[in-house]
């Protein structure tokens, strides 16, 4: 029988938070661990996905807690039947719900109902807080996403090829590809600059 270890977080900065995760499934007997980072209700997790395709009758799952599997109540109570179907063993840090045996201690599964309920909860409070953080920074007049870049950001190599872009020797296209940028983040340039309107004033005199 093989110990299988899943670690998820919902974004790539919480990288520390993730490779601790991977120390202590593999302290506590992991064999084999997928890792992804993947919002916790979304539905398709691809590692947790191969690991469901790979696991067999008898093998053991293990994460650090319940909501690593998923911050989904439907989602957790469909693991669940599926680890029961599969007679799989489910390691939640100290909950324990062994289906590789026929009788499955009664109390556990109550546990992985209450703490699937209070990891849904504890996601619906916290997306609140960021709704509600958001509405009261707009009301302050603060502006949300990136900042805006300026023309003193713009690297050296796009302002030298300027002016060989207004003179005609090259593409929009070109202009990027020789720049070494994207298409999208050269008409931004441009815009600063004030070249798309100087260049169109030029070509139509």
């Amino acid at each position: 029988m093989t110990k299988y270890g899943y670690a998820r977080c919902s974004t790539t900065e919480n990288r520390q938070d993730i490779e601790r995760q991977m120390r202590e499934l593999t302290s506590c007997g992991a064999e084999k661990i997928y890792s992804e980072y993947v919002n916790g209700v979304q539905i398709v997790k691809p590692e947790f996905d191969k690991l469901c395709e790979n696991i067999k009758d008898g093998d053991t799952i293990a994460v650090t807690e319940i909501s690593r599997f998923s911050r989904s109540l439907h989602q957790l109570l469909h693991i669940k039947e599926n680890a029961k179907k599969k007679k799989l063993r489910l390691e939640c840090g100290s909950l324990i719900l062994d289906f590789t045996t026929d009788k499955v201690d009664p109390m556990a599964i109550a546990m992985y109902h209450i703490m699937g309920a209070f990891a849904e909860l504890e996601r619906g409070v916290t997306v609140d807080r960021i709704k509600s953080g958001l509405a009261n920074a707009r009301a302050k007049g603060v502006r949300m996403g990136r900042p805006r870049k300026t023309a003193e950001q713009i690297p050296d190599s796009v302002k030298e090829l300027l002016l060989r872009y207004k003179a005609g020797e090259f593409s929009k296209a070109d202009y990027a590809r020789i720049a070494g940028i994207a298409r999208p983040t050269l008409y931004k340039y441009l815009r600063l600059m004030g070249a798309e309107k100087n260049k169109v004033i030029q070509e139509s005199s």
